[in-house]
């Protein structure tokens, strides 16, 4: 199986990338599994892995590449949003049969394509994971690979509604836009990084007050890690936050999500499994 590494968002550094060959090489000596990172996610502009056109290419090179048996994203950051109404129409149907991995900012990717009806798609570790914790990198691949359920979130296994999961900053920004999804009648996980506590309520406030949210099953609140100091204390976890805005605006709080910005971050496919 060849998994393309496409970067889509931030900088993609070559030592990172040489890093992930290297987790691969030593744990798929024999290359059953293989991965080949786009050579232009390579690129630096500004901020970004290349130009808004050059990430925009590789992404659609690797979708619709017969070559290719599944995409797995580099890293987030920042970044997709600004391609994703470029690429979709470009993706041919090879494009629509594979699954694609990640999380963070490639949420706005992952849920204009969802809109699009793109049935493989996951909120889940990225490629740049793997050389930080060796069970986030399986659990990622099983899924990319045969779509393991071994790698779901554990709640999944016994709410057979349909879920997504999103960063709430990602989704937070998507409402109202045409990359937003009808996420009627989903389990809605969400979670976050290195948001202070107000924000995270400053969110939760517009996305619980929004028409569209408003018509989902119920969410569940991930993780909300690395949340800075506030002076003074907010006096609520990010957790806390959720659940007091589900309960504020009518939407059924579901409890917690195994899903975050750490190593313990498990697999949530979009839609039906």
């Amino acid at each position: 199986m060849k998994i393309g590494i496409v970067a889509v968002s931030s900088r993609f550094s070559r030592e990172r990338a040489e890093a992930i060959e290297a987790w691969m090489e030593l744990n798929f000596p024999a290359r059953k599994v293989a991965v080949v990172i786009h050579p232009s996610s390579l690129e630096k502009s500004g901020h970004f892995s290349g130009d808004d056109a050059t990430r925009a290419q590789a992404f659609v090179d690797y979708a619709n590449d017969p070559r290719i048996d599944a995409v797995w994203f580099a890293r987030g950051g920042y970044g997709s949003c600004r391609i994703a109404e470029a690429v979709l129409p470009r993706l041919t149907e090879r494009a629509r049969a594979k699954r694609y991995l990640g999380y963070s900012d490639v949420g706005s990717l992952l849920a204009i394509l969802y809109k699009a009806g793109f049935p493989h798609l996951a909120h889940g570790p990225m490629a740049s994971d793997a050389v930080r914790h060796d069970d986030t990198a399986f659990r990622a691949l099983n899924w990319l690979r045969k779509g393991a359920v071994s790698s779901w979130e554990p709640s999944l296994h016994d709410d057979p509604r349909p879920a997504v999961a999103f960063n709430l900053t990602v989704l937070d920004q998507l409402l109202g836009t045409p990359l937003e999804p009808d996420l009627s009648d989903h389990v809605l996980m969400l979670e976050d990084v290195s948001e202070a506590a107000y924000s995270i309520d400053r969110m939760m406030f517009h996305l619980t007050s929004t028409p569209s949210i408003r018509r989902v099953a119920g969410i569940r609140a991930g993780r909300f890690t690395d949340v800075p100091p506030n002076d003074p204390d907010f006096g609520m976890t990010g957790e806390q936050i959720v659940e007091y805005w589900c309960n504020r605006s009518g939407i059924p709080y579901l409890g917690p999500a195994d899903i975050a910005h750490d190593g313990d971050n498990k697999v949530v496919p979009f839609g039906v499994r």
